[in-house]
């Protein structure tokens, strides 16, 4: 019997569909046939998640990075099903080869999009045609599936689909917990893709050709099987050449050789390396594209980030991210330091600022001072539970340029930071550029005075950065005096006449009529994406 022959029609009757002859039991095969329903939903899931990851890593937002994905796929899904409608006269072929398109189109999708984004800055146009294309192959799977089941055993549809849904939706809940703690730590975004890509294939293509093939003409069995063999060759081919294409791609969008580059849990960590026009090494940290520090002038940052907070009581100390131990180097040249306490979110930058020598050798190695102690964890959680106190708290937050790091500039945040203030104690927070950004630091500005802190703005000129911002804060009715310590060691930048002339801004970088940065209403992602877009 032929695909053709094994739908039934009478004049006048509806379609129904008559039981395909198997080699097994149905029994058996209808759990076969719910097995690759299993497996499809747990790729099908992996697909979307990574095209929301990598839309988070390389374009910040993963808000709007989500909603873009999940609304086209879930739109084109719609469209694959009504699609697969006239399909359903050839069930076993039409599945075979959506599989293997979506196999195919759902593994390199990664890789066409690493591609896009650092080679023809088109990004956004093409994760919107491969988020559709994916969806509408996924949507055009349960029709299919659902005409399949029905053919080993006749079965009341209502029965029939709680089957389909059932596995489907359990195969999306191992697929969803399986792309952040399997596969991306232990292969990677683009690598991670393409062995899903050929899971997919033969647990879509495979299974259901082995298991009708009574039902398939030798001629397109033929050119099924071959077809899979070339969706699988091509995977494994580009999976070979993963690595240099990754390499390749980088480097592109650095300027300077990318001396090491690290995917963690969190982040994407790129050091890059070049010899500067005064003849001095330049090494750069970034963290997902954005740049981090410049050994170059890193100290006009962080001299300015901590020496006008240290005036004040200073023995115990809390650094809130700073990973790199730059800020901490500086916080540690004063002798009357007792503690300092440096919370960082990636384990994996607090190892390196330790052991990759270019960097430990620019924090002076300052992790490895006995008054030191460091936590990795989200600065935000880890403020909710913490009953200590600290005379000085500085925070040196990446950009608040998506939801995840704007609520670390949110006014609930700052309240947590003002309750393990000590008495007379000061924080500073890096705020961003006055000059590209403004209503961005006027915000972060207005968010810490929100929390009934006392604010200082001020702003420097770093020159890899441009004009730099930093807000100092008391917990009392008078904003804190911006000034040296009497015991500030050596600077090579800050003194006190740059220090005072710091707190003028220009007449058109004066603060700006901002709203309030909050959890609720996280003013900051969009008023980054604005004004950083036109910068």
């Amino acid at each position: 019997m032929t695909e053709d022959t094994a739908v039934k029609a009478e004049p006048g009757h509806a379609t129904e569909a008559i039981p395909a002859p198997l080699s097994i039991p149905a029994r058996i095969a209808r759990s076969l046939v719910l097995a690759a329903v299993f497996t499809c939903a747990a790729c099908g899931l992996v697909y979307e998640l990574a095209l929301v990851a990598l839309g988070s890593y390389l374009m910040g937002n993963s808000v709007t990075q989500a909603s873009i994905v999940l609304s086209v796929m879930v739109f084109a899904m719609g469209v694959g099903s009504l699609l697969a409608k006239p399909l359903r006269r050839w069930p076993v072929a039409a599945f075979a080869i959506v599989e293997g398109a979506l196999a195919l189109i759902g593994g390199l999708s990664v890789l066409a999009l690493y591609a896009a984004f650092a080679w023809l800055s088109l990004y956004n146009p093409a994760l919107i045609v491969v988020a559709f294309l994916v969806g509408a192959l996924i949507g055009a799977e349960l029709p299919l599936l659902m005409t399949l089941l029905q053919r080993i055993r006749r079965q009341e549809a209502g029965a029939a689909v709680a089957d389909l849904f059932a596995a489907d939706y359990v195969g999306a809940l191992i697929g969803g917990l399986a792309f952040p703690f399997f596969l991306l730590p232990l292969f990677g975004h683009i690598r991670g893709a393409l062995l899903v890509g050929a899971v997919n294939v033969v647990a879509g293509m495979a299974v259901v050709l082995w298991l009708f093939r009574r039902e398939v003409g030798r001629g397109m069995k033929a050119a099924l099987w071959t077809g899979m063999a070339v969706v699988l060759v091509v995977l494994g081919g580009t999976y070979a050449l993963a690595d240099e294409f990754e390499v390749s791609a980088r480097q592109v969008l650095y300027r300077d050789p990318i001396v090491l580059s690290e995917r963690t849990p969190y982040q994407e960590i790129v050091i890059t390396r070049q010899v500067s026009l005064s003849g001095r090494p330049d090494v750069r940290l970034f963290l997902n594209g954005d740049l981090q520090f410049s050994s170059v002038d890193e100290y006009r940052y962080h001299e300015s980030l901590v020496h006008p907070i240290m005036s004040g009581p200073h023995g115990r100390v809390l650094i809130l991210g700073g990973g790199d131990g730059l800020a901490l180097r500086e916080v540690l040249r004063y002798k009357s330091v007792r503690s300092a306490t440096l919370v960082e979110l990636d384990p994996e930058v607090l190892n390196l600022a330790r052991t990759y020598a270019p960097l430990a050798s620019l924090n002076e190695h300052s992790f490895e001072d006995p008054r030191v102690k460091t936590v990795a964890a989200d600065a935000f959680s880890w403020l909710r539970g913490l009953n200590e106190r600290f005379d000085t708290i500085i925070v040196d937050m990446p950009d608040p340029d998506d939801v995840a790091t704007a609520k670390l500039y949110s006014v609930e945040f700052y309240g947590m930071v003002k309750r393990i203030l000590a008495p007379g104690g000061r924080m500073v927070v890096q705020s961003g550029s006055p000059y590209f950004a403004p209503k961005s630091f006027w915000s972060i500005e207005k968010s810490i005075a929100a929390a009934g802190l006392a604010t200082v703005p001020y702003h420097v000129d770093v020159p890899s950065f441009g004009d730099w911002g930093y807000v100092m804060a008391s917990p009392t009715d008078k904003p804190p005096a911006l000034k040296l310590a009497p015991d500030v060691p050596n600077l090579r930048f800050l003194d006190e006449a740059l220090l005072q002339a710091s707190a003028v801004f220009p007449k058109d970088r004066r603060s700006r009529d901002v709203e309030v940065n909050s959890l609720v209403h996280p003013r900051l992602v969009e008023y980054q994406k604005q004004e950083w877009k036109d910068a």
